[in-house]
């Protein structure tokens, strides 16, 4: 079996430094607000060209005290609107909610799947207060076309980067290409931890102060509270995991892209649909997503030879229980999006061997019908 993802595997590369830092923190007593989580904000703001990090439990938290700030900061009332792409994962869409906030789902690009900016002025209302510029798969939305509609109309730009960490927008590290950015150290992400954690990066001194002190029971000195806060925090083990695996991000990511230009120089099916890559960026293909109208027999056939795959995301958020108010609505272009993707082995680990079995596999399947 081809796995979609051997976490394990990952972890393993990084031996034996993680169970020497492991081990190095269990013994250090200290375990939440030190060395190591100050240290890695540090870098991994340095990292993103940004001035200031925020470590965090999580990437939704990351996303929430975003807006959390800026509803404070900037007076939003409740119900004011968010800019969202109809096809992210739900969390995006979930920490719009949790901040008090209202989502307006915007269809996406059919060529690439991210959102489309041509479709956000029409959504534009006067209780619009940003808009979230979700870096799908590891592609950077166009964020000169976003950028210029804030602009005009007086808006925040929020970059969901959980599946973007590294990625370049004409030269510039996703997480500095908005007002705000928030990113998720999931373990399966290009930047994993050994469970949860997220971060927030920002140039704005202001934001990353209400940011911490929002995250800190709505603190700053102890037992006394400025904000109705949350406790949401990077702990020390994690801190020090993630500075060992952000020294190997650059080169992990770009074995992610030598197997992504084998997939899309050596897979040659009519009924498969590449992905579209823009030239003016650096992808990090978190996700190397195909399309087919024939998507679960596709699945099914890879998996009988032994290939892993996944659908990312078969639901698409207006169709969800959760949203049980948007089930009415008819958004095409995300719905095929959804009902034709299927997600490909990909990862910093994957041999030449693995990867030209996903390239026979695929280029063996052919419909029944």
């Amino acid at each position: 079996m081809v796995k979609f993802l051997d976490i394990k595997r990952i972890t393993e590369s990084f031996e034996p430094q993680l169970s020497q830092e492991a081990t190095r923190i269990i013994s250090s007593g200290w375990y939440l607000l030190g060395e190591e989580v100050n240290a890695f904000e540090k870098e991994f703001a340095d990292y993103c060209d940004s001035s200031h990090c925020v470590g965090v439990a999580n990437g939704l938290e990351a996303l929430t005290l975003i807006l959390q700030a800026w509803k404070q900061m900037y007076g939003w009332a409740e119900g004011d609107e968010v800019i969202v792409p109809a096809n992210t994962y739900i969390a995006s869409i979930l920490s719009v909610n949790h901040a008090g906030l209202s989502p307006v789902l915007c269809e996406p690009s059919d060529r690439d799947a991210l959102i489309d900016p041509t479709r956000i002025e029409e959504l534009l209302t006067p209780r619009t207060r940003a808009i979230m510029a979700v870096h799908l798969y590891g592609q950077i939305c166009d964020m000169k076309a976003i950028g210029e509609i804030a602009k005009r109309h007086g808006l925040k730009v929020i970059e969901d980067c959980a599946q973007s960490h590294g990625a370049l927008y004409q030269g510039t590290r996703a997480g500095a290409l908005g007002d705000a950015a928030a990113f998720s150290f999931y373990p399966g992400k290009n930047l994993g931890a050994l469970g949860d954690g997220g971060a927030v990066v920002t140039n704005d001194r202001s934001v990353a102060r209400t940011i911490r002190t929002l995250a800190n029971y709505g603190s700053q000195t102890k037992y006394v509270n400025q904000y109705k806060g949350m406790n949401s925090r990077l702990d020390e083990l994690q801190a020090a995991i993630l500075r060992i695996k952000l020294r190997r991000l650059d080169a992990d990511n770009d074995h992610r892209r030598k197997i992504a230009r084998r997939y899309i120089k050596q897979i040659e099916n009519p009924f498969v649909e590449l992905p579209y890559v823009h030239s003016w960026l650096r992808h990090v293909f978190h996700l190397f997503t195909i399309r087919c109208k024939q998507r679960d027999a596709l699945q099914q056939h890879l998996n009988k030879l032994g290939i892993q795959t996944l659908i990312h995301y078969p639901i698409p958020p207006h169709k969800q229980e959760a949203y049980a108010e948007w089930n009415h609505l008819s958004l095409p272009i995300t719905e095929s999006i959804h009902q034709e993707i299927l997600s490909l082995p990909i990862s910093q680990v994957m041999t030449d061997d693995e990867v030209q079995q996903v390239i026979e596999a695929v280029n063996q399947f052919r419909p029944t019908e």
